[in-house]
C-alpha cells in the first residue's frame, strides 16, 4: 500500500545555554510528519552519552520513513546529552550528573535539571500516544525492553504491556522504582513509555541497530503508521523466555576484584 497525504521533515534545535564566549549549546530535534492526522510518536536517545546506538537507529528511522510514513508523526531527540557525547560519558560532563535521574526537571535547578525540564515539557506538551527511551546496557547483553514497575491507570498499562509483547524482545520488569527516571516521570502523567536496551554503549553494533530499526518499525506497524512489519530473524529469543516477563536484578556482587569470565552466554538461563 502506498503513502498518501504529505510527508514533511524539519530539523531544529532547542537552546540549551550560552557560554561565556557566546557560544550556544543546542539540542536537535528531529520531526517527521503527514499530513493525515495519526497517532504521534516520540523516540530518545543518548541520554547517557557513551550509549550511541539509539542516535544511530533514530537516524535511520527517519530515512526509512521519508516516503513511508502513512499517518500521524514522529518526533525525536537523537541526541539528549551532546556533553557526555562529545567526552565519551555517561554523564552530562560539565556537571557529571546523571541525565536520567533529573527529571522531570527544575527551572532553575542544576544544570542536568534545566536539560531535563526542557526535553520533558517539549515531549508532554505535544500529547504522545508512546514514547520509546533508547538505551544501551553492557558488553555482550542482549537487546531488551524495559518496563517500570510504578502504579498506573489500567488504559496506560496495557497499551504498555501490549507494546513490550509487540517489541519481541525479552520483557523485564525493573525492580528499581527510579522516580527522576524520564519513563517514570512521563508514565506519572499517564503517557506511555518503554525504555528499550539495545545492547552494548560505546560502540555501533550493526546486528543491535538492524534489531533497534525492526523492533521500533513494528511498533509503528502495530499503531498503524507504516504498512509492513520487519523480519525479527536476526533476534530469538530463547524459548524458555518467550511470553515471560523477567524482573530485573544487579545482582549477585563480587565479594572481590579480579578477572572475570563469563560461563554462561547472553540469552542462556541463569
Amino acid at each position: 500500500m502506498g503513502t498518501s497525504g504529505q510527508i514533511s521533515v524539519k530539523y531544529s534545535f532547542i537552546r540549551i545555554l550560552s557560554g561565556s564566549d557566546l557560544s550556544r549549546r543546542r539540542l536537535p530535534h528531529m520531526l517527521i510528519q503527514n499530513s493525515i492526522p495519526g497517532p504521534l510518536v516520540w523516540l530518545t536517545g543518548c541520554m547517557h552519552g557513551d550509549e550511541v546506538g539509539g542516535t544511530v537507529i533514530i537516524h535511520e528511522i527517519f530515512k526509512k520513513l521519508r516516503d513511508s510514513l502513512l499517518c500521524g508523526s514522529l518526533h525525536a531527540f537523537p541526541l539528549m546529552n551532546p556533553f557526555g557525547f562529545e567526552n565519551i560519558s555517561r554523564n552530562v560532563s560539565l556537571s557529571q550528573e546523571d541525565l536520567n535521574r533529573s527529571f522531570p526537571g527544575k527551572a532553575n535547578g542544576t544544570l542536568a535539571e534545566r536539560m531535563a525540564l526542557k526535553i520533558f515539557d517539549s515531549i508532554t506538551d505535544t500529547g504522545p500516544d508512546l514514547v520509546l527511551d533508547l538505551h544501551n546496557d553492557w558488553t555482550k547483553s542482549i537487546p531488551y525492553v524495559l518496563t517500570d514497575n510504578i502504579p498506573m491507570s489500567s488504559e496506560v498499562s496495557s497499551r504498555i504491556n501490549f507494546f513490550a509483547r509487540k517489541t519481541g524482545l525479552v520483557n523485564i520488569l525493573d525492580t528499581d522504582i527510579i522516580k527522576s527516571s524520564l519513563s517514570h516521570n512521563l508514565l506519572k502523567h499517564d503517557i506511555p513509555a518503554l525504555t528499550l536496551e539495545l545492547g552494548e554503549s560505546y560502540t555501533i553494533n550493526e546486528k543491535n541497530i538492524e534489531t533497534g530499526i525492526n523492533v521500533i518499525w513494528n511498533i509503528l506497524y502495530e499503531l498503524e503508521m507504516v504498512d509492513s512489519r520487519m523480519d525479527m530473524t536476526g533476534y530469538t529469543i530463547p524459548q524458555h523466555y518467550r511470553n515471560e516477563v523477567l524482573l530485573y536484578s544487579p545482582f549477585p556482587y563480587s565479594s572481590r576484584s579480579g578477572i572475570l569470565r563469563f560461563l554462561k552466554k547472553p540469552g542462556d538461563q541463569v
